[in-house]
């Protein structure tokens, strides 16, 4: 369950609200979605709701074999859903690359991008880039794959006069990471390297990724909205490569604070299609609701130096 204290906040949800309870009674047929990370936990529930609200889903997975079982579970329940399974790993960005030149020739349009896969408390490891792993894939991988499906994400805002949405999975633990928040001149300093704060770092990442990219979209009027959210603590593969990462969601689960994985997806389905967040950007969410951001997320000079950081690493323009 979602928490013995949980309540409805504004939006009518809770903690204990399910991905298809969020979207009950919305049609997304039309509509085109990106979600990464679709072959298991969160991202796989992400990928059946919104395939059974009529949204055609990319699932843009490292293992396709994976994303194949997952892809006929779906259509085991869904016949008619339609869903792609491509090849993507977020920690390559000559893969990433590769993705989103593939998808921009396609002709498919793109009107939601759920940034969702995730790499959670690993040990010390240089992606094939050179750059810390959990740097590289939570957020440069999807860093660079939103600049290279943003330009299809508009023509399609543009055509279909739809707002386009663009959804990143972030953690309620972004405030607690290095104290400077990013480093960027120790992004890969094996010696100083605290796996926990790593990942807090990389999903502070997600926030400041999101909240640049509000106030540029903003600045072009382009309609398209960005906004990030805490999934809560969920029983999934993120945290397989650290023992304590798993007592310690195995303890929370004794006091009843841990979520299902269909409650956990819940957040990220209701900014994906819930008609409530039209027009809402740069907002961090937590249980589909408004929450609170640390105030190193709310930095916009920190935003933008992690805006022109990425750049570099990525060669994007």
């Amino acid at each position: 369950m979602g928490g013995i204290f949980s309540k409805k906040g504004p939006s009518g949800f809770s903690s204990w609200s399910t991905a298809e309870e969020v979207t009950e009674g919305i049609d997304g047929t039309g509509l085109t979605a990106i979600v990464t990370g679709g072959s298991s936990g969160i991202g796989a529930e992400t990928s059946r709701v919104l395939a059974l609200r009529g949204v055609h889903v990319v699932m843009a997975v490292r293992n396709t074999e994976a994303g194949e079982h997952v892809k006929q579970a779906i259509l085991t329940e869904v016949p008619d859903a339609k869903i792609d399974v491509r090849e993507l790993d977020l920690s390559s960005l000559e893969s990433v690359r590769k993705f989103g030149a593939d998808y921009c020739s396609s002709g498919l349009p793109l009107n939601i991008l759920v940034n969702n896969a995730g790499l959670g408390a690993a040990p010390f490891k240089l992606s094939k880039d050179g750059i810390e792993m959990q740097f590289a894939t939570n957020h440069l991988g999807h860093f660079l794959l939103t600049e290279l499906v943003l330009e299809t994400m508009k023509r399609t805002s543009r055509e279909s006069k739809v707002e386009g949405r663009i959804v990143n999975v972030s953690s309620s633990l972004h405030p607690d990471g290095y104290r400077e928040g990013i480093r960027f001149d120790k992004i890969n300093d094996e010696a100083g390297y605290n796996r926990y704060y790593a990942y807090a770092q990389s999903k502070l990442a997600n926030l400041l990724h999101t909240n640049e990219l509000t106030r540029r979209l903003k600045k072009e009027g382009v309609k398209i909205t960005a906004n990030s959210l805490h999934p809560g603590m969920i029983f999934t593969n993120i945290g397989r490569h650290d023992l304590l990462l798993s007592c310690f969601f195995g303890v929370s689960g004794l006091f009843n604070k841990t979520k299902t994985v269909p409650q956990g997806a819940a957040t990220s389905c209701y900014l994906a299609l819930n008609p409530q967040v039209k027009g809402v950007s740069g907002e961090y969410f937590v249980d589909s609701n408004i929450g609170k951001q640390s105030s190193q997320a709310k930095d916009a000079d920190l935003a933008k130096k992690l805006w022109d950081f990425s750049l570099s690493l990525t060669n994007a323009k």
